[in-house]
């Protein structure tokens, strides 16, 4: 399907996107005050100034950039943008949702019924045996699972589910698979006509702090998270809570005490998670899910910055809005109201008493600048 943003746009965004210190929910921050992603580029040395920060911005080129996308579509892939129309709807509307990302195949695939499997690398047999079990069954009733390509259960799921759709979800580019074990299976994906999908570049080397960011994606393109198997302080728990954060459903499967990958879907069970036994228990409990309810799109993360994707048009926009002005002031007594322990954006400006709109402005540039870090619920910090 044709991107909705022209050749150039899709430069400009990503770009933007991979600059140093930009991250999704920035990136719509800059767009809601610049009007595109062109004059936000401009812009950047300006707030990034402004916020303490003197040294120039690690940005990739639009040569360096241009070559990705001609190597994306000479392996057969795409980029698709918040702009377009088949972006995943259950994605779009989640905290940080990624303004664009790579994928390969998956164009046939049903993105609005989907279903998150995921669960331990040291997987035992009978949670390898489970996780393809559901897949199958999920998978013939119409589901479309999704994981995240790691050993064990994910690659179980995977495999399970090759003739029915699924999808991989990469932490590293698409060029860069890991484990290097499952790159047969990540193009049996393809060859079968799921999807591999990633937000980064195209030869980007994971790190282990990638694995997390990978991890909200899994669980923001499925309306609910089967987990199977996941000790403590496990990735599968990192997906769980993304998952309850996007209101999504959560499964677990209950596991012996005894053994230490039953801790946490066990203890998801415990809080409220949805036990199941079989792939009817998720079915059930899904029937009366849809991606259109009010309570799955519910988003208060980003409450303030709503940008039309569809409206960058760079020619029409200044670089530099000239209503919003804060004062040196301003700046040292929002500065003086941070500190290393979050608070919410609410709290700063009950106790500044500074204008709405400076606050977005001044926090913008120390965001910029990277001196300060953003948690959920809008609660902001200094950067240590």
């Amino acid at each position: 399907m044709a991107s909705n943003l022209s050749e150039q746009q899709v430069c400009d965004w990503l770009r933007l996107i991979r600059t140093e210190n930009v991250g999704p929910a920035t990136f719509r921050k800059l767009l809601n005050r610049y009007g595109s992603a062109s004059a936000a580029l401009d812009a950047l040395p300006f707030l990034s100034s402004r916020g303490g920060k003197n040294s120039n911005l690690k940005a990739p080129s639009k040569s360096d950039i241009e070559s990705e996308i001609l190597v994306l579509q000479n392996m057969g892939a795409r980029i698709v943008s918040a702009a377009d129309d088949d972006f995943p709807d259950l994605l779009k509307h989640i905290a940080s949702s990624p303004p664009l990302f790579s994928i390969m195949g998956g164009e046939k695939l049903n993105f609005e019924k989907t279903i998150a499997i995921v669960g331990a690398r040291n997987a035992s047999a009978s949670g390898q045996r489970l996780s393809k079990i559901l897949a199958n069954d999920l998978g013939e009733a119409g589901y479309t699972i999704v994981s995240g390509l790691a050993r064990g259960i994910d690659a179980n799921a995977h495999a399970a589910s090759l003739k029915t759709g699924t999808i991989a979800v990469f932490a590293g580019g698409l060029n860069t698979i890991y484990p290097s074990e499952n790159i047969d299976l990540a193009k049996k994906i393809v060859e079968n006509g799921g999807a591999l999908i990633s937000e980064m570049g195209l030869n980007y080397s994971p790190r282990a702090k990638d694995f997390p960011r990978r991890n909200r994606l899994v669980s923001g393109l499925s309306l609910g998270v089967v987990i199977i198997e996941a000790a403590k302080k496990s990735g599968s728990l990192i997906t769980a809570r993304f998952a309850l954060e996007q209101n999504r459903e959560i499964f677990a499967v209950p596991g012996s005490p005894l053994d230490p990958r039953a801790a946490e879907p066990n203890s998801l069970i415990r809080d409220g998670a949805t036990l199941i036994t079989s792939a009817d228990d998720i079915i059930e409990s899904l029937s009366n899910t849809h991606p259109s309810d009010n309570l799955l799109f519910e988003d208060d993360t980003n409450s303030d910055f709503h940008f039309d994707f569809s409206s960058d048009n760079k020619t029409t926009q200044n670089s530099e809005p000239k209503n919003i002005e804060p004062s040196q002031s301003e700046r040292e007594q929002l500065l003086n109201a941070l500190s290393f322990t979050p608070v919410s954006v609410d709290e700063i400006i009950s106790q500044t008493q500074i204008k709405t709109l400076n606050i977005q402005t001044i926090l913008l540039e120390l965001d910029i600048a990277g001196r300060i870090e953003w948690a959920s619920g809008q609660l902001v910090s200094l950067k240590q």
